[in-house]
């Protein structure tokens, strides 16, 4: 009994502490405001609300980054799933060392280039984020600093730069899926840091760095040509230089399936990639505007669904089976789809545009083959084909201002064609950059210390002769593979 009426006691001293503490912290600031004038009590206030303002932006954006970033997981799963389990230790290995490369070269030039003041054609100042002070508009103050293309968000410069080199990233992880099976270790490697280090951050300038692109009215408002269509070239052109795998076609050209080893891991990566695509297409508001992220929330994962059943449908009309390949990329072609409209469009035309991009994925997946384009992931079909239509429907469906930004009506909804103009030169312009680029340093790696494991390691597994270890030890894995 005396022990339960101590307990009453502290549970009550404790309840009248925190009220006496919370009548202080309220009590305080109005003791003070008492002493100051009008105009000082108003300039108080609105610079206090405008701090808490940061704040919550940059929660807002360091979490959407945390989840972008947890995207590496997924890349990881659905690349290794797809591929052979000889190869899962090569993968796995890529999708795990790209980061850290992708870091570094961000943090040396990349970003420098990309959001440094400059030209139209990229950025010559702040590289290693050396810029002076980036001072936000949102306290009031003047900007000072060497970023001033990216000086409209009032977050920190240290959480502009993280969320934007989870993006660097995801482009460079695109280029793995593509090469996958067959590449140098170290050649992927090289590759991708002077991907995200130069090839990257220019084009980006174009883009999000306030170049040329930009200035003509070019609108890719999470990156399906920033960071997907750069990512599937920059894969594209190593494909082209490398060739196919060993028994891919047959003699007469025909594509033959070399099937995946673990569509549990690929399910799974691609659940992962879903819920990272909340923050990279959100997040890309770099603020917490409830309406705009709750609205684009919804056009990503509308896409994202159209996408998943419409590739679904379509593989089982046209190749007789609901192909769960097919199924997981129809969901990630709906979510590269939507990445650049999802700011500007209704919801029901991100149904459509994720649907279109779902029914894409099938058609491109088959035509890569018919090409003779070895593409182990289906990274092309995705990412590239369709960056490319989530850049073009920009101009199709773009409602003027849907969230906040000023981009005109897109050709379906009276606005002519001047904005899909601008789509489509973006689009072309980045595409044959980053191709030519990326093919003169696939080539220069090729001649210094080549691409490609030798005949035997392939057929042996990547796993044992570029890592010495494989990802199954001890296990009996049956495969005619």
């Amino acid at each position: 009994m005396k022990n339960l009426i101590f307990e009453k006691k502290r549970l009550l001293l404790g309840v009248v502490s925190v009220v006496v503490l919370l009548l202080g912290m309220l009590v305080f600031p109005l003791n003070v405001l008492a002493e100051m004038s009008l105009e000082e009590q108003v300039a108080s206030l609105a610079h206090s609300v405008a701090d808490r303002k940061v704040v919550m932006d940059t929660i807002w954006v360091l979490v959407t980054a945390f989840l972008v970033f947890w995207m590496n997981a997924g890349f990881a799963l659905v690349e290794s799933g797809f591929c052979r389990a000889k190869n899962t230790v090569n993968i796995l290995s890529k999708n795990f060392v790209v980061f850290a490369i992708s870091s570094l070269a961000f943090y040396f030039i990349g970003w420098g280039i990309m959001f440094g003041d400059g030209n139209g054609f990229l950025g010559l100042k702040g590289l290693f984020m050396l810029g002076g002070a980036d001072n936000s508009p949102a306290t009031g103050e003047a900007y000072s600093g060497a970023y001033s293309a990216i000086s409209w968000t009032g977050i920190p410069l240290s959480a502009k730069f993280f969320f934007q080199l989870v993006f660097a990233g995801t482009a460079a992880t695109i280029v793995s899926g593509c090469v996958a099976e067959r590449i140098k270790y170290l050649a992927f490697i090289i590759f991708s840091f002077l991907l995200v280090a130069l090839v990257y951050p220019i084009t980006g300038h174009w883009i999000w760095g306030g170049g040329w692109l930009a200035q003509k009215g070019f609108f890719d408002f999470a990156g399906s040509t920033a960071v997907h269509t750069v990512g599937g070239v920059a894969g594209l052109a190593g494909i082209l230089l490398l060739g196919p795998r060993l028994g891919k076609f047959l003699s007469d050209g025909t594509a033959r399936p070399i099937p995946g080893h673990n569509m549990t891991s690929a399910t799974l990566g691609c659940l992962i990639l879903w819920l990272g695509w909340f923050g990279f297409n959100p997040g890309s508001t770099m603020a917490a505007d409830a309406n705009a992220i709750s609205h684009i929330l919804n056009t990503t994962n509308l896409a994202a669904a159209a996408g998943l059943l419409t590739a679904t449908i379509t593989a089982w009309v046209v190749l007789g089976k609901p192909d769960l390949g097919m199924t997981i990329n129809g969901c990630l072609a709906g979510l590269v789809a939507i990445t650049a409209p999802c700011a500007f469009v209704t919801l029901p035309m991100s149904i459509l545009i994720g649907g279109i991009g779902g029914v894409l994925v099938v058609f491109a997946v088959i035509m890569f083959d018919r090409l003779g384009i070895d593409d182990p992931v289906g990274a092309l079909a995705v990412h590239l084909t369709n960056g490319i239509w989530g850049t073009l429907a920009v101009g199709l469906f773009a409602v003027d201002k849907i969230t906040g930004t000023a981009t005109g009506n897109g050709l379906f909804y009276g606005g002519g064609l001047k904005l899909l103009g601008a789509q489509l030169l973006g689009s072309l312009s980045v595409i044959i950059f980053t191709f030519v680029v990326s093919v003169i340093l696939w080539s220069i790696i090729k001649v210094v210390i080549g691409m490609r494991v030798t005949r035997e390691e392939e057929i042996r597994g990547l796993d044992i002769d570029e890592h010495g270890m494989e990802a199954y030890s001890g296990f009996e894995i049956f495969s005619n593979q």
